[in-house]
């Protein structure tokens, strides 16, 4: 089936890097002719340029002020400015079924329904779910009650990560280093309740040891085409150290992933994923994620995400050459297997700008300068995050500010150029972490 006519209007949903990133994406096609995105931040806006080369985008693009958790509304708008095709970013509209509920009203949409969405939005129906379809990840239990959970925990012979088995924006995942770190993690989430209800159960997974890596892949409900590895850095100081994060850098290809690696984990973790939720009748269309840990066994799952990583989308997409919109269509209509997916030589470099305190409380509303000096640097993109305009200009919004991407012939030369550009980057008590890539150029 050919692609529909040339400028195509499409919309995405949400307000992060990753958002703006596929925003950036499609308006270079020369297929599309606006975006939205909603709600979008502070970068997410700019006009056509049809003339545009390289990595500007030719397409115009706006935000929407509606909330990625208003699914009538922004069914309504789809409607209302004839979408053609729709891409959920985030997590939670996803789980709340947003695709069902686009696709019920006859819109096209790119992404999992919500019986898919589960093997993000529960970590006990993933766990699960690997364990019926011998899908390698590392040991488990689910509790939904504080003392047997602790009792659990004196009974394991080895360290254990312990999850809020809901959505927890990034944040529901505690690495203990002993029995009393895993019982006050138990504490933070089901006495204290810091998740909210994405915490009336707990997972308590065996905490697996070797290096970490991210492989995406596009997903048509039958073929699985992968996405060019990214590696992701978590923590939010440098050496690994300080609690999680939603990610504070990512670069890809990563080195030292070889290309049987990928096509192992495609074919005992990523297809066979694909294959169980066709089989259960939920055929599993759009991007899935495993997150991986390389193991002395071989790579096992750490979770699954049911859309593109943030912050890897920022070190991935930058590279293809393939047009982005033709993937999603081919999703989408079932034909991903006639698609021809390339990616431009070289490497791409993220690095994550956060707020002061990140990613506990923080800031908001500090004013951010030299953003036109870092995007005037070659092979360098500015994607924001937590960010807004406001009278001022460009603002903080969030604890994620922003993630400067940028291209090279090499990691190394890509690194330096993204650390180029974070440099001409300002604002009151601006943090990232400088060892990004650290051992791999």
């Amino acid at each position: 089936m050919s692609l529909k006519p040339i400028q195509q209007t499409v919309l995405v949903i949400g307000s992060g890097g990753r958002e703006h990133t596929l925003a950036w994406s499609l308006a270079r096609s020369p297929q599309v002719g606006q975006v939205y995105v909603a709600p979008g931040n502070g970068g997410t806006e700019w006009p056509a340029n049809p003339a545009a080369e390289g990595l500007q985008p030719r397409a115009a693009a706006a935000n929407v002020p509606i909330s990625v958790d208003d699914l009538s509304g922004l069914v309504d708008f789809a409607r209302q400015k004839n979408v053609d095709l729709t891409i959920v970013g985030p997590e939670a509209p996803l789980a709340a079924g947003i695709v069902d509920l686009f696709q019920e009203a006859g819109l096209r949409v790119c992404g999992p329904n919500r019986q898919a969405a589960q093997l993000e939005a529960s970590k006990a129906f993933a766990n699960d779910f690997m364990r019926r379809h011998n899908i390698p990840t590392g040991g488990y239990a689910v509790f939904d009650d504080y003392q047997a959970a602790g009792d659990y925990l004196r009974q394991v012979d080895y360290r254990v990560v312990v999850k809020a088995d809901g959505l927890a924006a990034g944040k529901g995942v505690l690495i203990c280093d002993d029995i009393d770190q895993a019982q006050a993690a138990l504490q933070t989430i089901m006495i204290e309740r810091a998740f909210g209800a994405a915490g009336d159960k707990v997972v308590i997974e065996e905490r697996l040891e070797g290096p970490e890596i991210s492989i995406l892949a596009w997903c048509d409900g039958q073929t699985v085409v992968p996405i060019i590895p990214a590696r992701d850095h978590k923590r939010v100081f440098d050496d690994d150290q300080g609690p999680n994060t939603g990610g504070m850098g990512a670069y890809t290809p990563a080195p030292d992933i070889e290309p049987a690696l990928v096509e192992n984990v495609m074919q005992t973790v990523l297809q066979p994923a694909v294959d169980g939720m066709a089989a259960q009748g939920t055929p599993y269309i759009g991007v899935l994620y495993a997150g991986l840990m390389l193991t002395a066994d071989g790579p096992k799952v750490l979770e699954f995400n049911c859309r593109f990583g943030d912050p890897e989308t920022q070190a991935e997409l930058p590279l293809l050459e393939t047009d982005l919109l033709e993937i999603f269509w081919a999703c989408i209509e079932g034909r991903l297997d006639q698609v021809d997916v390339r990616w431009r030589s070289g490497s791409c470099a993220t690095i994550v700008m956060s707020s002061p305190g990140y990613p506990g409380s923080y800031p908001k509303g500090l004013p951010i300068t030299g953003l036109d000096k870092a995007a005037e640097l070659e092979n360098v993109v500015v994607f924001h995050a937590g960010t807004a305009q406001s009278e001022e200009g460009v603002v903080t919004a969030g604890g994620r500010v922003l993630a400067v991407s940028a291209l090279g012939d090499n990691l190394a030369a890509a690194l330096s150029r993204a650390y180029t550009g974070v440099e001409q980057i300002q604002f009151e008590g601006a943090h990232y972490r400088r060892d990004i890539g650290r051992g791999y150029q």
